[in-house]
């Protein structure tokens, strides 16, 4: 493959902006949601439901649902702001086609002598298989390492989470290990399988990871 054809440094697939940046892939665009944003997320997220709930922590009791409520997404929206403002969490819809198909965040950001945050992502199932997750966690990984200057990345998944293991595995990322009862997911203490990447495997690794997942697939690109 020709080394002209991948987009790097990150530079050149990163747009800063008041509302956040966008991080270009080769398919995708990752920025962060807007109040604007909400029929669309709430499209996915209703259809997807049964998809993504038996993954996700459960809402707080008497917490307003964002999905059915847009002064509750609104807020949601306004808290990943203030996150982002303070360097504690950077949160990006993940878009393909102009269409909103999924999200992948940076969370969980300490500093001091961490330097390290933790990535969750989740897909559309209407989009899945065809590998737009690994390119929004390669994005984002760009992005943590690039322009955050963290050191490491972690990635935690559910052991019959399939699909998302699937992910990481064809990034190849280095398995850690599980944690048992590691976090509340759909009401129960599930264990995880724990996934990471330092700073000095992504530099080691960055050429190979862009070229295989930052390029855009077109003949023309």
């Amino acid at each position: 493959m020709s080394s002209q054809r991948w987009r790097f440094p990150l530079a050149d697939r990163l747009v800063a902006g008041a509302m956040g940046p966008t991080l270009k892939g080769g398919r995708i665009l990752l920025r962060p949601l807007r109040s604007s944003d909400f029929l669309g997320w709430q499209e996915v997220r209703r259809r997807n439901a049964s998809w993504l709930e038996p993954w996700e922590p459960q809402r707080p009791p008497g917490a307003p649902n964002a999905v059915e409520v847009r002064r509750a997404f609104e807020a949601r929206c306004d808290m990943r702001d203030r996150d982002r403002a303070n360097g504690t969490a950077y949160g990006f819809g993940v878009f393909f086609q102009e269409r909103l198909v999924g999200e992948c965040n940076i969370n969980n950001v300490q500093r001091g002598a961490m330097q390290s945050g933790n990535i969750g992502y989740w897909i559309d199932q209407a989009w899945a298989g065809r590998s737009l997750t690994s390119e929004a966690v390669v994005c984002t990984l760009s992005f943590a390492f690039e322009e955050l200057g963290l050191h490491r990345i972690e990635i935690s998944i559910i052991p019959r989470n399939a699909r998302s293991l699937r992910v990481v595995e064809k990034l190849g990322l280095r398995n850690e290990g599980t944690a048992l009862r590691f976090l509340e997911i759909n009401g129960v203490w599930e264990d995880h399988v724990r996934f990471a990447i330092t700073s000095e495997e992504w530099q080691a690794r960055h050429q190979e990871l862009c070229e295989a997942w930052l390029v855009d697939p077109s003949p023309d690109a």
